[in-house]
């Protein structure tokens, strides 16, 4: 009897530990039969299509039209404020029916995504780290990690250079722009600075073709060098003015006239040296003409020096000279020697000419005057 009342207990048991189970699965699928009810209510209600055929936009603007017709302060014959109210709560449940669907399709994409991500990993090679490092080096990780370190401080390197590289080249080109536009403007200037001296030029002629200058004040009398100059300091003028009075120049002037007659006295000295030999020179003129040639280097070589000096105290860079090279004077004077020599000939060959004409006239006005005596004497 106990066992039979112990069986029946086992075989009762279950199903009072299925009932709750079973309740909950009923109860979820009744709150979903009237879930979708009410949503399908509510999409009714604000004369929308069936559901998920909406979007957020579209749901508003459904909203505010149903507002405009149902709302309460609308001031339209349909006010209806229960009627507002169900429509309000109607647009509340599809928002947030449009927001459960919207994180269902996001989690269904990011379980896609995973599943192929997991995939992509299933079928990945198994050396893995040599994905890493850009593929950069071989050996052991530690070696390849620092073989790897080396390549981007080369990598670095070359952006850096690089860099440098294209700002030089930008600074180039600016530069030559400048220059470009500065050589333009200098071009310019001077075009007009020498059309507005012509145009002076010009109107002087002019005046001077209608003899506006020949009744001019002070006429046929000498300038006075000593006008005053009202962009000069007043004692600058009267120091310049006492030192021209007494003959004194610069000292780089006097190094200058120096200098032009030394060279000439040198030049002049050489060149006659040469003229007194022959053409082409024997060895003996050959040996006489390089004794020459070699004093006239000595005489260089203490000119240049005075040359040195002058560039040191000469105020101007564009009258500064250069070193006089022994090169270059010796094949000037052997140049100027044989045009003279040239001319030379030319002239006596002019002169041979000369003659001979001269002695054919004389010949031939001899031969006529005989001719005519013995026609006379006939």
């Amino acid at each position: 009897m106990s066992c039979l009342v112990l069986m029946r207990f086992h075989i009762v048991e279950p199903h009072r530990a299925l009932f709750p189970l079973s309740c909950s699965l009923t109860w979820r699928a009744l709150s979903s039969v009237s879930i979708s009810r009410i949503l399908r209510e509510s999409y009714r209600l604000l004369q929308l299509p069936d559901e998920g055929a909406s979007g957020p936009a579209a749901v508003k603007e459904a909203y505010l039209r149903m507002a405009k017709l149902y709302h309460p302060d609308s001031g339209a014959p349909t006010a209806d404020a229960a009627l507002f109210s169900q429509i309000e709560d109607a647009y509340r449940a599809v928002l947030a029916d449009l927001a459960r669907q919207n994180s269902t399709s996001q989690y269904t994409q990011q379980m896609q995504e995973e599943e192929e991500e997991d995939k992509v990993k299933g079928h990945a090679p198994q050396h893995r780290h040599y994905l890493s490092f850009e593929g950069m080096g071989s050996g052991t990780p530690s070696q390849r990690e620092r073989q790897y370190r080396q390549f981007r401080v080369d990598r670095a390197t070359d952006q850096v250079l690089e860099y440098r590289r294209k700002e030089m080249e930008k600074a180039a080109a600016d530069e030559g722009a400048m220059v470009t536009r500065d050589a333009r403007l200098r071009s310019k200037q001077i075009k007009i600075t020498q059309a507005v001296e012509r145009l002076v030029e010009d109107l002087i002629q002019e005046s001077m073709a209608r003899g506006d200058f020949q009744s001019l004040s002070g006429a046929g009398k000498p300038l006075n060098k000593f006008d005053y100059n009202p962009y000069m300091d007043p004692m600058t003028h009267n120091l310049n003015r006492i030192l021209i009075d007494n003959g004194y120049q610069p000292e780089w002037i006097i190094v200058q006239k120096e200098i032009r007659e030394t060279i000439e006295k040198l030049r002049a000295k050489l060149q006659e040296v040469r003229a007194r030999l022959g053409e082409p020179m024997r060895h003996s003129e050959a040996l006489q003409w390089k004794e020459h040639c070699a004093a006239f280097d000595e005489e260089l070589v203490k000119l240049n020096k005075t040359v040195d000096n002058y560039n040191l105290i000469v105020p101007l860079l564009s009258r500064q000279m250069v070193h006089f090279s022994l090169k270059r004077e010796v094949e000037k004077i052997q140049k100027t020697d044989q045009m003279l020599r040239q001319e030379k000939e030319r002239e006596r060959e002019r002169r041979r000419k000369e003659e001979m004409r001269t002695a054919r006239t004389s010949q031939h006005n001899r031969q006529g005057l005989i001719t005519w005596m013995q026609n006379l004497l006939k």
